[in-house]
């Protein structure tokens, strides 16, 4: 049987210690995204990384993330419930 190997994706970051924040929540609810803006992915920091807004419509947001997550995802359309703007406080943890 072939082995399956996964390769680790090194990033600088410490997106563990970003905190988790669930769509539903009010503070992912409530957020102020604009375009070039850094966000993350709230409810798992680590699958996506860190990336910035690029575009933006009424109901989705276009993020670079540049492949610093997990899944080594350079650009994903996502509802804007789902990122978390880095803030000052956030930025201090990275």
């Amino acid at each position: 049987m072939p082995q399956e190997t996964q390769e680790r994706i090194f990033t600088p970051y410490r997106l563990e210690r970003l905190p988790e924040i669930l769509p539903y929540h009010i503070r992912a609810r409530e957020n102020e995204i604009s375009v070039g803006n850094l966000v993350y992915y709230g409810p798992m920091p680590q699958y996506y990384g860190i990336g910035e807004v690029i575009r933006m419509s009424e109901k989705y947001v276009v993020v670079d993330f540049r492949a610093t997550g997990m899944y080594a995802i350079h650009q994903e359309v996502l509802a804007p419930e789902y990122l978390i703007p880095i803030t000052k406080d956030n930025l201090a943890l990275l």
